[in-house]
Protein backbone atom coordinates (compact mmCIF):
# COMPACT_ATOMS: atom_id res chain seq x y z
CA UNK A 1 0.00 0.00 0.00
CA UNK A 2 2.63 2.89 0.82
CA UNK A 3 4.38 1.54 -2.56
CA UNK A 4 0.96 2.59 -4.40
CA UNK A 5 0.35 5.67 -2.24
CA UNK A 6 4.35 6.89 -2.95
CA UNK A 7 3.68 6.38 -6.80
CA UNK A 8 0.79 8.70 -6.12
CA UNK A 9 2.55 11.22 -4.43
CA UNK A 10 5.64 11.18 -7.29
CA UNK A 11 2.99 12.18 -9.60
CA UNK A 12 1.85 15.07 -8.07
CA UNK A 13 3.16 18.62 -9.15
CA UNK A 14 2.50 20.20 -5.20
CA UNK A 15 3.56 18.02 -2.95
CA UNK A 16 2.91 21.03 -0.20
CA UNK A 17 -0.66 20.67 0.15
CA UNK A 18 -0.60 16.60 1.13
CA UNK A 19 2.48 17.18 3.35
CA UNK A 20 0.28 20.11 5.54
CA UNK A 21 -2.32 17.60 5.41
CA UNK A 22 -0.49 14.94 7.15
CA UNK A 23 1.25 16.73 9.49
CA UNK A 24 -2.59 17.67 10.42
CA UNK A 25 -2.96 14.03 11.38
CA UNK A 26 0.62 13.59 13.55
CA UNK A 27 -1.21 15.91 15.70
CA UNK A 28 -4.91 14.55 15.67
CA UNK A 29 -3.42 11.25 16.78
CA UNK A 30 -1.36 9.94 19.23
CA UNK A 31 -2.18 6.31 18.58
CA UNK A 32 0.63 3.79 19.16
CA UNK A 33 2.51 3.10 16.06
CA UNK A 34 0.97 0.32 14.65
CA UNK A 35 -2.64 1.75 15.06
CA UNK A 36 -1.23 5.15 13.87
CA UNK A 37 -0.02 3.75 10.72
CA UNK A 38 -3.26 2.18 9.99
CA UNK A 39 -5.31 4.90 10.63
CA UNK A 40 -2.80 7.02 7.99
CA UNK A 41 -3.01 4.50 5.88
CA UNK A 42 -6.94 4.37 5.92
CA UNK A 43 -6.79 8.16 4.40
CA UNK A 44 -4.09 6.79 1.69
CA UNK A 45 -6.37 4.30 0.60
CA UNK A 46 -9.08 6.82 0.47
CA UNK A 47 -7.15 9.24 -1.50
CA UNK A 48 -6.56 6.72 -3.87
CA UNK A 49 -9.84 5.55 -4.37
CA UNK A 50 -11.30 9.37 -5.00
CA UNK A 51 -8.08 9.38 -7.27
CA UNK A 52 -9.37 6.32 -9.58
CA UNK A 53 -12.81 8.10 -9.31
CA UNK A 54 -11.68 11.79 -10.96
CA UNK A 55 -12.04 13.77 -8.04
CA UNK A 56 -9.41 16.46 -7.57
CA UNK A 57 -7.09 16.17 -4.81
CA UNK A 58 -8.29 19.96 -3.35
CA UNK A 59 -11.68 18.58 -2.87
CA UNK A 60 -10.49 15.02 -1.73
CA UNK A 61 -8.54 16.66 1.48
CA UNK A 62 -11.79 18.67 1.98
CA UNK A 63 -14.08 15.47 2.13
CA UNK A 64 -11.35 13.80 4.40
CA UNK A 65 -10.63 16.88 6.64
CA UNK A 66 -8.79 16.20 9.35
CA UNK A 67 -11.12 18.43 11.93
CA UNK A 68 -13.72 14.80 11.51
CA UNK A 69 -10.92 13.17 13.69
CA UNK A 70 -11.81 15.90 16.72
CA UNK A 71 -9.50 15.15 19.67
CA UNK A 72 -10.69 11.13 19.75
CA UNK A 73 -7.25 10.13 19.05
CA UNK A 74 -5.16 13.06 20.31
CA UNK A 75 -6.46 11.88 23.89
CA UNK A 76 -5.26 8.76 25.97
CA UNK A 77 -8.24 7.16 27.46
CA UNK A 78 -9.01 8.02 30.35
CA UNK A 79 -13.18 6.92 31.28
CA UNK A 80 -15.23 4.43 31.88
CA UNK A 81 -18.41 3.23 32.10
CA UNK A 82 -20.92 1.08 34.57
CA UNK A 83 -23.09 -1.29 32.99
CA UNK A 84 -26.53 0.02 33.49
CA UNK A 85 -29.35 -1.80 34.96
CA UNK A 86 -30.23 -3.76 31.66
CA UNK A 87 -26.65 -4.52 30.48
CA UNK A 88 -25.69 -5.92 33.88
CA UNK A 89 -27.16 -9.32 32.73
CA UNK A 90 -25.34 -10.13 29.43
CA UNK A 91 -21.92 -10.58 30.45
CA UNK A 92 -23.31 -12.60 33.32
CA UNK A 93 -25.14 -14.85 30.47
CA UNK A 94 -21.78 -15.41 28.05
CA UNK A 95 -20.86 -18.45 27.81
CA UNK A 96 -19.02 -20.11 24.99
CA UNK A 97 -20.62 -19.92 21.65
CA UNK A 98 -23.95 -17.81 22.98
CA UNK A 99 -23.80 -13.85 23.34
CA UNK A 100 -26.70 -11.45 23.34
CA UNK A 101 -25.78 -10.11 20.01
CA UNK A 102 -28.06 -8.12 17.39
CA UNK A 103 -27.58 -7.13 13.89
CA UNK A 104 -29.14 -3.78 11.90
CA UNK A 105 -28.25 -3.04 8.59
CA UNK A 106 -28.79 -0.68 5.56
CA UNK A 107 -29.00 -1.46 1.82
CA UNK A 108 -27.74 1.44 -0.18
CA UNK A 109 -28.69 2.13 -3.42
CA UNK A 110 -24.76 1.38 -4.66
CA UNK A 111 -21.86 -1.18 -3.94
CA UNK A 112 -20.50 -0.13 -0.64
CA UNK A 113 -16.91 1.29 -0.95
CA UNK A 114 -14.58 -0.37 2.14
CA UNK A 115 -12.25 2.69 1.84
CA UNK A 116 -15.11 4.87 2.67
CA UNK A 117 -16.56 3.21 4.89
CA UNK A 118 -13.72 2.84 6.92
CA UNK A 119 -13.51 6.47 6.55
CA UNK A 120 -16.63 7.00 7.94
CA UNK A 121 -16.48 4.69 11.06
CA UNK A 122 -13.43 6.49 11.92
CA UNK A 123 -15.00 9.78 11.81
CA UNK A 124 -17.99 8.33 13.35
CA UNK A 125 -17.18 6.72 16.45
CA UNK A 126 -15.54 9.16 18.33
CA UNK A 127 -19.52 10.33 18.66
CA UNK A 128 -19.82 7.41 20.33
CA UNK A 129 -17.38 7.47 23.22
CA UNK A 130 -19.49 4.64 25.32
CA UNK A 131 -19.22 2.50 22.21
CA UNK A 132 -15.67 2.55 21.59
CA UNK A 133 -15.00 0.73 24.73
CA UNK A 134 -13.59 -2.79 25.85
CA UNK A 135 -15.52 -4.92 28.36
CA UNK A 136 -13.66 -5.78 31.27
CA UNK A 137 -14.13 -7.54 34.57
CA UNK A 138 -14.27 -5.66 37.88
CA UNK A 139 -14.42 -7.39 41.31
CA UNK A 140 -18.23 -7.33 41.70
CA UNK A 141 -19.64 -6.45 38.44
CA UNK A 142 -18.15 -6.52 34.32
CA UNK A 143 -17.96 -2.07 33.51
CA UNK A 144 -16.96 -0.82 29.90
CA UNK A 145 -13.32 0.62 29.45
CA UNK A 146 -12.81 3.35 27.09
CA UNK A 147 -10.24 2.02 24.19
CA UNK A 148 -8.08 4.56 22.28
CA UNK A 149 -8.02 2.57 18.96
CA UNK A 150 -8.81 2.39 15.01
CA UNK A 151 -12.08 0.66 15.07
CA UNK A 152 -12.03 -1.64 12.09
CA UNK A 153 -14.69 -2.61 9.12
CA UNK A 154 -14.54 -6.14 7.52
CA UNK A 155 -15.82 -7.79 5.24
CA UNK A 156 -19.29 -9.89 5.60
CA UNK A 157 -17.83 -13.57 5.70
CA UNK A 158 -19.24 -15.07 8.34
CA UNK A 159 -23.07 -16.05 9.24
CA UNK A 160 -24.59 -13.37 11.44
CA UNK A 161 -24.94 -12.60 15.28
CA UNK A 162 -22.01 -14.56 15.71
CA UNK A 163 -20.38 -14.02 19.11
CA UNK A 164 -17.98 -11.35 19.54
CA UNK A 165 -14.33 -11.68 21.35
CA UNK A 166 -14.54 -9.04 23.90
CA UNK A 167 -12.02 -11.46 26.27
CA UNK A 168 -8.99 -9.92 24.44
CA UNK A 169 -7.40 -6.19 25.69
CA UNK A 170 -9.23 -3.38 23.98
CA UNK A 171 -11.27 -5.63 21.58
CA UNK A 172 -14.33 -4.09 20.12
CA UNK A 173 -17.62 -4.74 21.24
CA UNK A 174 -19.46 -4.18 17.82
CA UNK A 175 -18.55 -4.96 14.51
CA UNK A 176 -19.16 -2.80 11.26
CA UNK A 177 -19.79 -5.35 8.13
CA UNK A 178 -20.34 -4.90 4.31
CA UNK A 179 -21.60 -6.94 1.46
CA UNK A 180 -22.04 -5.45 -1.95
CA UNK A 181 -24.89 -2.70 -1.25
CA UNK A 182 -24.90 -4.07 2.67
CA UNK A 183 -23.61 -2.12 5.57
CA UNK A 184 -24.22 -3.87 8.84
CA UNK A 185 -23.19 -2.94 12.56
CA UNK A 186 -23.82 -6.17 15.33
CA UNK A 187 -23.69 -4.87 18.44
CA UNK A 188 -22.92 -7.00 22.01
CA UNK A 189 -26.25 -5.97 24.00
CA UNK A 190 -23.82 -4.89 26.93
CA UNK A 191 -23.67 -1.22 24.86
CA UNK A 192 -27.10 -0.52 23.66
CA UNK A 193 -30.33 -1.37 23.23
CA UNK A 194 -31.74 -1.28 19.34
CA UNK A 195 -33.05 2.16 19.32
CA UNK A 196 -29.42 3.49 20.40
CA UNK A 197 -28.30 1.18 17.84
CA UNK A 198 -30.34 2.64 15.20
CA UNK A 199 -28.67 6.26 16.21
CA UNK A 200 -25.42 5.13 15.28
CA UNK A 201 -25.95 3.45 12.63
CA UNK A 202 -28.20 5.95 10.73
CA UNK A 203 -24.99 8.61 11.26
CA UNK A 204 -22.27 5.91 10.41
CA UNK A 205 -24.66 5.86 6.78
CA UNK A 206 -24.84 9.59 6.61
CA UNK A 207 -21.25 10.27 7.36
CA UNK A 208 -20.32 7.34 4.45
CA UNK A 209 -22.86 9.00 1.98
CA UNK A 210 -21.18 12.26 2.66
CA UNK A 211 -17.83 11.12 1.68
CA UNK A 212 -19.34 9.53 -1.14
CA UNK A 213 -19.87 12.80 -2.69
CA UNK A 214 -23.49 13.41 -1.60
CA UNK A 215 -24.87 16.54 -0.30
CA UNK A 216 -26.65 15.69 3.29
CA UNK A 217 -28.39 17.96 4.92
CA UNK A 218 -28.09 17.89 8.84
CA UNK A 219 -31.51 17.49 10.63
CA UNK A 220 -33.09 16.50 13.99
CA UNK A 221 -33.29 12.73 12.65
CA UNK A 222 -29.34 12.86 12.87
CA UNK A 223 -26.55 13.03 15.26
CA UNK A 224 -24.17 15.68 14.58
CA UNK A 225 -20.61 13.49 14.00
CA UNK A 226 -18.68 16.30 15.45
CA UNK A 227 -20.60 17.51 18.00
CA UNK A 228 -19.26 17.03 21.66
CA UNK A 229 -21.25 14.43 23.36
CA UNK A 230 -23.40 15.11 26.65
CA UNK A 231 -23.50 13.65 29.61
CA UNK A 232 -27.27 12.75 28.93
CA UNK A 233 -25.93 10.50 26.28
CA UNK A 234 -24.22 7.95 28.44
CA UNK A 235 -26.36 8.16 31.60
CA UNK A 236 -27.93 5.01 33.41
CA UNK A 237 -31.72 6.56 32.65
CA UNK A 238 -33.16 3.35 34.61
CA UNK A 239 -32.12 5.90 37.11
CA UNK A 240 -34.85 8.40 35.71
CA UNK A 241 -37.37 5.90 36.77
CA UNK A 242 -39.08 6.43 40.35
CA UNK A 243 -38.19 3.04 42.56
CA UNK A 244 -41.01 0.88 43.93
CA UNK A 245 -40.56 -0.74 46.90
CA UNK A 246 -41.88 -3.91 45.62
CA UNK A 247 -42.01 -5.03 42.37
CA UNK A 248 -43.23 -7.32 39.75
CA UNK A 249 -43.81 -10.97 41.28
CA UNK A 250 -44.42 -13.75 39.16
CA UNK A 251 -43.95 -17.01 38.65
CA UNK A 252 -42.00 -17.94 35.76
CA UNK A 253 -43.44 -21.45 34.13
CA UNK A 254 -41.64 -22.99 31.12
CA UNK A 255 -43.60 -22.42 27.77
CA UNK A 256 -43.99 -24.18 25.39
CA UNK A 257 -41.58 -23.97 22.32
CA UNK A 258 -41.63 -24.67 18.87
CA UNK A 259 -40.34 -27.78 17.16
CA UNK A 260 -38.13 -29.17 14.81
CA UNK A 261 -34.71 -30.50 15.49
CA UNK A 262 -32.20 -27.37 16.70
CA UNK A 263 -29.55 -26.84 14.30
CA UNK A 264 -25.94 -27.18 14.90
CA UNK A 265 -25.14 -23.82 13.10
CA UNK A 266 -26.86 -21.13 14.53
CA UNK A 267 -28.46 -18.93 13.12
CA UNK A 268 -29.32 -21.58 10.48
CA UNK A 269 -31.31 -19.22 8.59
CA UNK A 270 -32.71 -15.68 8.25
CA UNK A 271 -35.90 -15.17 6.44
CA UNK A 272 -37.33 -11.29 5.76
CA UNK A 273 -41.23 -11.25 5.15
CA UNK A 274 -41.03 -7.48 3.39
CA UNK A 275 -44.59 -5.57 3.17
CA UNK A 276 -46.06 -2.27 3.07
CA UNK A 277 -46.11 -0.41 6.10
CA UNK A 278 -49.71 1.45 5.38
CA UNK A 279 -51.29 -1.98 4.34
CA UNK A 280 -49.92 -3.21 8.00
CA UNK A 281 -51.44 -0.43 9.71
CA UNK A 282 -54.48 -0.97 8.11
CA UNK A 283 -54.60 -4.67 8.54
CA UNK A 284 -54.18 -4.27 11.99
CA UNK A 285 -56.53 -1.29 12.69
CA UNK A 286 -59.18 -3.61 11.48
CA UNK A 287 -58.77 -6.03 13.97
CA UNK A 288 -58.88 -3.01 16.06
CA UNK A 289 -55.41 -3.25 17.41
CA UNK A 290 -51.90 -2.21 17.04
CA UNK A 291 -49.57 -3.50 14.41
CA UNK A 292 -47.46 -4.90 17.36
CA UNK A 293 -50.63 -6.40 18.44
CA UNK A 294 -51.53 -7.84 15.31
CA UNK A 295 -47.92 -9.53 14.85
CA UNK A 296 -48.16 -11.11 18.06
CA UNK A 297 -51.28 -12.73 17.18
CA UNK A 298 -50.09 -13.82 13.81
CA UNK A 299 -46.26 -15.03 16.15
CA UNK A 300 -49.00 -17.30 18.21
CA UNK A 301 -50.65 -18.75 15.49
CA UNK A 302 -47.71 -19.80 13.77
CA UNK A 303 -46.09 -21.25 16.57
CA UNK A 304 -49.29 -23.16 17.01
CA UNK A 305 -48.28 -24.33 14.22
CA UNK A 306 -44.61 -25.17 14.28
CA UNK A 307 -45.43 -27.36 17.72
CA UNK A 308 -46.93 -30.76 18.40
CA UNK A 309 -47.92 -29.16 21.87
CA UNK A 310 -51.74 -29.07 22.87
CA UNK A 311 -51.52 -27.97 26.00
CA UNK A 312 -49.49 -25.22 27.68
CA UNK A 313 -49.12 -21.43 27.47
CA UNK A 314 -47.06 -20.24 24.50
CA UNK A 315 -45.00 -16.88 26.23
CA UNK A 316 -43.80 -13.92 23.89
CA UNK A 317 -41.25 -11.59 24.86
CA UNK A 318 -41.56 -8.00 24.02
CA UNK A 319 -38.93 -5.62 24.32
CA UNK A 320 -40.77 -1.76 25.82
CA UNK A 321 -38.86 1.32 25.11
CA UNK A 322 -38.83 3.19 28.52
CA UNK A 323 -38.32 6.73 26.36
CA UNK A 324 -41.51 6.67 25.95
CA UNK A 325 -42.64 7.17 29.54
CA UNK A 326 -39.55 8.71 30.62
CA UNK A 327 -37.89 10.70 28.40
CA UNK A 328 -33.95 10.07 27.42
CA UNK A 329 -31.41 11.05 24.94
CA UNK A 330 -29.44 8.27 26.61
CA UNK A 331 -27.61 6.22 23.42
CA UNK A 332 -26.76 2.84 25.91
CA UNK A 333 -29.77 0.58 26.77
CA UNK A 334 -33.37 2.02 28.31
CA UNK A 335 -35.69 -1.10 27.97
CA UNK A 336 -37.19 -3.53 29.64
CA UNK A 337 -39.15 -6.50 28.40
CA UNK A 338 -43.05 -7.68 29.05
CA UNK A 339 -44.25 -11.80 28.24
CA UNK A 340 -47.71 -11.53 26.64
CA UNK A 341 -48.92 -15.15 26.79
CA UNK A 342 -51.36 -16.91 25.46
CA UNK A 343 -52.98 -20.57 26.36
CA UNK A 344 -52.15 -22.70 22.97
CA UNK A 345 -55.74 -24.05 22.51
CA UNK A 346 -56.75 -20.39 22.49
CA UNK A 347 -54.38 -19.65 19.39
CA UNK A 348 -56.73 -20.21 16.41
CA UNK A 349 -57.08 -17.28 14.88
CA UNK A 350 -56.39 -13.31 15.29
CA UNK A 351 -60.09 -12.68 16.35
CA UNK A 352 -59.98 -14.87 19.05
CA UNK A 353 -56.88 -13.91 20.62
CA UNK A 354 -56.87 -10.47 19.64
CA UNK A 355 -58.59 -8.50 22.94
CA UNK A 356 -56.91 -11.13 25.12
CA UNK A 357 -53.52 -9.08 23.21
CA UNK A 358 -55.00 -5.80 23.75
CA UNK A 359 -55.62 -6.56 27.44
CA UNK A 360 -52.01 -7.95 28.58
CA UNK A 361 -50.32 -5.36 25.91
CA UNK A 362 -52.16 -2.57 27.76
CA UNK A 363 -51.45 -4.03 31.34
CA UNK A 364 -48.06 -5.16 30.88
CA UNK A 365 -46.72 -3.03 28.59
CA UNK A 366 -47.93 0.19 30.53
CA UNK A 367 -45.71 2.67 32.31
CA UNK A 368 -46.70 1.46 35.51
CA UNK A 369 -45.88 -2.25 35.34
CA UNK A 370 -42.57 -0.62 33.77
CA UNK A 371 -42.17 0.44 37.24
CA UNK A 372 -42.77 -3.04 38.71
CA UNK A 373 -40.11 -4.90 36.84
CA UNK A 374 -37.73 -2.12 37.26
CA UNK A 375 -38.24 -2.56 41.23
CA UNK A 376 -38.06 -6.38 40.52
CA UNK A 377 -34.66 -5.77 38.60
CA UNK A 378 -32.97 -3.76 41.00
CA UNK A 379 -34.00 -5.72 44.07
CA UNK A 380 -31.84 -8.68 41.81
CA UNK A 381 -29.00 -6.81 41.58
CA UNK A 382 -28.96 -5.25 44.77
CA UNK A 383 -29.05 -9.11 46.78
CA UNK A 384 -25.96 -10.04 44.66
CA UNK A 385 -24.61 -6.35 44.55
CA UNK A 386 -21.74 -7.52 46.83
CA UNK A 387 -20.78 -11.09 45.43
CA UNK A 388 -17.90 -11.73 43.69
CA UNK A 389 -18.15 -11.58 39.79
CA UNK A 390 -15.96 -14.98 40.32
CA UNK A 391 -18.85 -16.38 42.34
CA UNK A 392 -22.08 -15.23 40.53
CA UNK A 393 -21.02 -15.00 36.96
CA UNK A 394 -21.40 -19.14 36.58
CA UNK A 395 -24.97 -18.93 38.92
CA UNK A 396 -26.08 -16.61 36.55
CA UNK A 397 -24.98 -19.06 33.39
CA UNK A 398 -27.09 -21.56 34.41
CA UNK A 399 -30.08 -19.59 35.94
CA UNK A 400 -30.91 -16.84 33.25
CA UNK A 401 -29.22 -19.16 30.45
CA UNK A 402 -31.95 -21.72 30.92
CA UNK A 403 -34.70 -20.29 32.68
CA UNK A 404 -34.20 -17.02 30.71
CA UNK A 405 -34.85 -18.92 27.26
CA UNK A 406 -37.61 -21.75 28.56
CA UNK A 407 -39.83 -19.16 30.05
CA UNK A 408 -40.51 -17.63 26.52
CA UNK A 409 -41.33 -19.13 23.01
CA UNK A 410 -40.43 -16.50 21.06
CA UNK A 411 -39.56 -12.99 20.70
CA UNK A 412 -41.01 -9.77 19.01
CA UNK A 413 -38.84 -6.67 18.86
CA UNK A 414 -40.30 -3.62 17.26
CA UNK A 415 -37.76 -0.95 16.38
CA UNK A 416 -40.71 1.24 14.70
CA UNK A 417 -40.33 3.64 11.84
CA UNK A 418 -36.63 4.62 11.42
CA UNK A 419 -36.38 8.06 9.56
CA UNK A 420 -33.45 9.97 8.02
CA UNK A 421 -33.10 13.29 6.35
CA UNK A 422 -34.60 12.83 2.38
CA UNK A 423 -30.91 13.99 1.55
CA UNK A 424 -30.04 10.55 2.92
CA UNK A 425 -32.97 8.76 2.30
CA UNK A 426 -32.86 8.80 -1.34
CA UNK A 427 -29.69 6.36 -1.97
CA UNK A 428 -31.04 3.80 0.91
CA UNK A 429 -33.22 0.86 -0.43
CA UNK A 430 -34.23 -0.59 2.98
CA UNK A 431 -33.38 -0.98 6.44
CA UNK A 432 -33.79 -4.52 8.40
CA UNK A 433 -33.18 -5.78 12.02
CA UNK A 434 -31.55 -9.33 13.22
CA UNK A 435 -31.90 -10.93 16.77
CA UNK A 436 -29.55 -13.50 17.40
CA UNK A 437 -30.29 -16.59 18.44
CA UNK A 438 -31.29 -18.39 22.07
CA UNK A 439 -30.39 -22.21 23.58
CA UNK A 440 -33.88 -23.20 22.97
CA UNK A 441 -36.19 -20.46 20.71
CA UNK A 442 -36.27 -22.16 16.95
CA UNK A 443 -36.95 -18.52 15.93
CA UNK A 444 -37.16 -14.96 17.10
CA UNK A 445 -38.82 -11.58 15.35
CA UNK A 446 -38.21 -8.00 14.80
CA UNK A 447 -40.08 -5.89 12.91
CA UNK A 448 -38.53 -2.30 11.39
CA UNK A 449 -40.29 -0.32 9.15
CA UNK A 450 -38.33 2.10 6.42
CA UNK A 451 -39.62 4.03 3.40
CA UNK A 452 -43.07 2.37 4.02
CA UNK A 453 -41.58 -1.01 3.81
CA UNK A 454 -42.20 -2.94 7.28
CA UNK A 455 -39.34 -5.63 7.29
CA UNK A 456 -40.47 -8.41 9.63
CA UNK A 457 -37.28 -10.35 10.14
CA UNK A 458 -37.36 -14.27 11.55
CA UNK A 459 -33.90 -15.84 13.05
CA UNK A 460 -33.86 -19.52 12.33
CA UNK A 461 -32.72 -22.01 14.67
CA UNK A 462 -34.22 -24.96 13.15
CA UNK A 463 -34.60 -26.09 9.91
CA UNK A 464 -38.00 -26.63 10.23
CA UNK A 465 -40.10 -24.22 7.77
CA UNK A 466 -43.33 -24.56 9.51
CA UNK A 467 -43.37 -21.25 10.98
CA UNK A 468 -42.40 -18.69 8.72
CA UNK A 469 -44.43 -20.29 6.01
CA UNK A 470 -47.45 -20.32 8.97
CA UNK A 471 -46.63 -16.06 8.90
CA UNK A 472 -46.88 -15.73 5.06
CA UNK A 473 -49.98 -17.44 4.75
CA UNK A 474 -51.70 -15.42 7.55
CA UNK A 475 -50.48 -12.30 6.33
CA UNK A 476 -51.20 -13.10 2.80
CA UNK A 477 -54.43 -14.51 3.71
CA UNK A 478 -55.20 -10.84 5.15
CA UNK A 479 -54.63 -9.10 1.77
CA UNK A 480 -51.28 -7.81 2.64
CA UNK A 481 -48.71 -8.48 -0.16
CA UNK A 482 -45.77 -10.15 1.18
CA UNK A 483 -41.82 -10.23 -0.56
CA UNK A 484 -39.81 -12.80 1.11
CA UNK A 485 -35.92 -12.86 1.16
CA UNK A 486 -32.97 -13.86 3.18
CA UNK A 487 -30.74 -16.20 3.05
CA UNK A 488 -29.54 -19.75 2.02
CA UNK A 489 -29.25 -22.08 4.75
CA UNK A 490 -26.24 -22.19 6.68
CA UNK A 491 -26.30 -25.41 8.09
CA UNK A 492 -23.95 -28.03 6.76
Amino acid sequence: MKKAFDEYMEQQSDTNRLKNFFADFDAHCLLNKAEKEKLREDFEKALLYYTTIGISQEKALELLNIENLGGFYARPAGIWFALDDAAKIYPLSMEQGRMSVFRLSVYIKEAVVPELLQMALNFTVKRFPSFATTLKKGFFWHYLDMTKRRFYIEPEIDIPCQPIKVSRSGSQSFRVLYYMNRISVEFFHVLSDGMSAVTFLKSLVAEYLRLAGKDIVLEETLLDINAIPTNEEFENAFEKVPRKESGYSVALKPAIQMGGKLAKTKPCRIVHLKMKADELKAVSEKYQTTVTGYLLALMFIAGKAATDELKGNMNIQLPVNLRKFYPSKTIRNFVLHCGICIPIEMANDVKSIIKEINNQLDKKASKEAMSEILASTVKMVETVKYIPLAIKQPAARVGYGFLGDTVFTSILSNLGVVKMPPSAAAYIESMDAVIGTAITHRARCTVLTFHNTATFSITKATLDPTFEEKMYELLCSDGIAVTVEGSEIYEN
